[in-house]
């Protein structure tokens, strides 16, 4: 797969790129070695009866096994929520999150945009805990979301999200990826992709610049 854009919130971009030289290259590493998944999906929705599309299922099985090649691993924190003046207590209570290596948390999401939103909440969560220097997001971007089943949402929502909230939340250093399929792998809306990608060298020459 490809990275077609990035977003740095609170300076989580640059803050991988200095301080975790390695996780970040690890990162970039697993996301080029995801090959094209195939389009397992039969759709069986009115808008795109036959349609084959990717399975978000699979692309999450994918992940999961390259991250736990590189060591990355699951954090869970188990807590007891107790509120004031109510006397029901729930027990063994968790959060979650996907990989887990060397201060940063990574959370792949192919859900539907509650659970993109939910994912900073627990960057926040374990950030709060001391546990996490900072997060990361990997998320489909709208053209791919166009190629899977509905439910599945895209990035750029959160990223506009994060801007309108002028920093406020979360207060956490986080990195947001959008992720395509390479063009040689899969030719759908071929001229607007290379566009964003000859985007993205450009703005990327500008990041090196700025480490230099």
């Amino acid at each position: 797969m490809e990275t077609v854009y990035t977003y740095s919130h609170l300076g989580g971009e640059e803050i991988l790129m200095v301080r975790y030289p390695d996780l970040n290259g690890e990162i970039n590493d697993i996301i080029t070695s995801i090959r094209n998944p195939g389009r397992n999906k039969v759709s069986k929705e009115k808008t795109m009866v036959g349609k084959r599309l990717y399975s978000p299922g699979e692309m999450n099985r994918l992940f999961k096994e390259a991250f736990g090649e590189k060591d990355w691993y699951e954090l869970k924190d188990y807590f007891d929520i107790e509120l004031p003046n109510y006397p029901h207590v729930i027990k063994n209570a968790y959060k979650q999150c996907d990989f887990f290596k060397g201060d940063v948390l990574i959370e792949v999401q192919f859900g539907k945009y509650a659970f993109m939103f939910y994912d900073l909440v627990k960057f926040q969560y374990f950030f709060n805990m001391g546990k996490i220097k900072l997060g990361v997001e990997i998320v489909p971007c709208h053209l791919l979301h166009k190629q899977m089943s509905t439910g599945v949402s895209y990035g750029e929502q959160l990223v506009y999200d994060l801007e309108r909230l002028s920093k406020n939340f979360p207060s956490v250093p986080v990195k947001i990826i959008l992720i395509d399929m390479p063009i040689k792998s899969d030719n759908y809306n071929a001229e607007e992709r290379i566009e964003i990608l000859n985007d993205r060298k450009e703005r990327e020459k500008m990041l090196v610049s700025w480490k230099r």
